[in-house]
């Protein structure tokens, strides 16, 4: 993805990726209560995604659509965090991630799944 997008930036497409195409205002009334942002905040953020690409608007009603699905910035932002972090190394994620808290057995259950995919 050749597409970076900033946590603020983020938080707009997280409601794209969630409620589907909404006008601007929608965006900016729920970023409102959910955040505190005032409007104009909102409305620049939703400009800087237009310009990146990451937004398409069109008319009635400044409707805002995602061009980038959330699976490929989850996939691109990942990606950057192994290698700023992990030194490259997927693995070191995992033991970091693992080694948090205590897991259920439903989700280590998902977990060797996940891994037996991947064998």
């Amino acid at each position: 993805m050749d597409i970076k997008l900033f946590d603020s930036e983020l938080k707009v497409m997280a409601v794209l990726w969630r409620d589907g195409d909404v006008p601007a205002k929608y965006i900016a009334k729920l970023l409102a209560e959910e955040l505190g942002w005032n409007v104009n905040t909102t409305y620049t953020l939703i400009k800087r995604c237009i310009k990146k690409g990451a937004i398409e608007r069109s008319e009635p009603n400044f409707m805002c659509h995602a061009l980038i699905p959330k699976e490929e910035v989850q996939e691109a932002e990942t990606n950057e965090l192994i290698d700023k972090v992990y030194d490259g190394c997927a693995d070191k994620l995992f033991a970091a991630l693992l080694g948090r808290k205590k897991l259920s057995a439903e989700q280590i259950e998902k977990l060797k799944q996940i891994v037996g995919e991947l064998e």
